[in-house]
């Protein structure tokens, strides 16, 4: 059954990177309840036959006042992203949700291995978010690769809370192609995965980078259940 379109109000509008910007909405008509990791449909009046049908992954959990928090980067020449970048506080968004089951497992036993491409790490910090809010979180370790040095979005978020916290680590690296990001993923991933205890993966990303890591993790004895993953184009 499909989800209900509501109306939504835009409170603010931050750049968090040259090509990345933060939107805060509140839906007008119901508050959305929904799991860390997943994402609205947002329907936008553009193309020859609106709506346009953009996903958008939640950047942070649930909240009493029902605010949610999205991100989205530039796509050169993009029609939605373009359209995304022109609103401002005060506008109206459509949207509809939650979708998707690329949340937390239930059974936290290992540490979580999260590895993501870009706006990839964008469910991942609503999951992160989410389990530091209780202080019986497992061990989590977040690979984040970014195009550039200054795309690395939520970047001293991450280093500050692997300052503050032992149980969590943050490895940030710097590939401008997806074949690249791959590489170095696996070099780091290598001395961590090879011969050492299983953990809990989960891979978001485009999918020449999501596609290759799976494989990487089935070829070092996980099964295909055990690595989830999000990909967008």
């Amino acid at each position: 059954m499909a989800e209900p379109t509501q109306a939504a109000k835009v409170l603010s509008v931050t750049d968090l990177t040259p090509n990345v910007r933060q939107l805060i909405a509140l839906p007008k008509t119901q508050k959305l309840s929904f799991q860390p990791g997943q994402w609205v449909s947002l329907k936008l009046p553009v193309e020859t036959k609106p709506p346009l049908n953009r996903a958008y992954s939640l950047a942070t959990p649930e909240s009493p006042s029902g605010e949610l928090t999205l991100v989205f980067d530039r796509v050169p020449q993009g029609t939605g992203s373009g359209y995304l970048y022109g609103l401002r506080a005060g506008d109206d968004l459509a949207l509809s949700g939650p979708y998707g089951n690329f949340v937390l497992p239930k059974l936290l036993d290992r540490e979580l291995l999260f590895i993501t491409r870009y706006t990839g790490l964008v469910p991942v910090r609503c999951m992160v978010k989410a389990l530091y809010a209780h202080r019986d979180a497992p061990p989590v370790l977040v690979i984040a690769v970014s195009p550039a040095e200054d795309e690395l979005i939520y970047h001293y978020e991450f280093l500050s809370l692997a300052m503050t916290h032992t149980s969590f680590r943050y490895f940030p690296l710097v590939a401008s192609s997806d074949e690249t990001a791959v590489a170095l993923t696996v070099s780091m991933l290598r001395p961590l995965i090879d011969g050492k205890p299983k953990v809990i993966p989960l891979v978001c990303g485009t999918k020449g980078f999501v596609k290759p890591l799976r494989h990487y993790f089935i070829e070092a004895g996980y099964d295909r259940k055990e690595v989830k993953t999000e990909t967008y184009d």
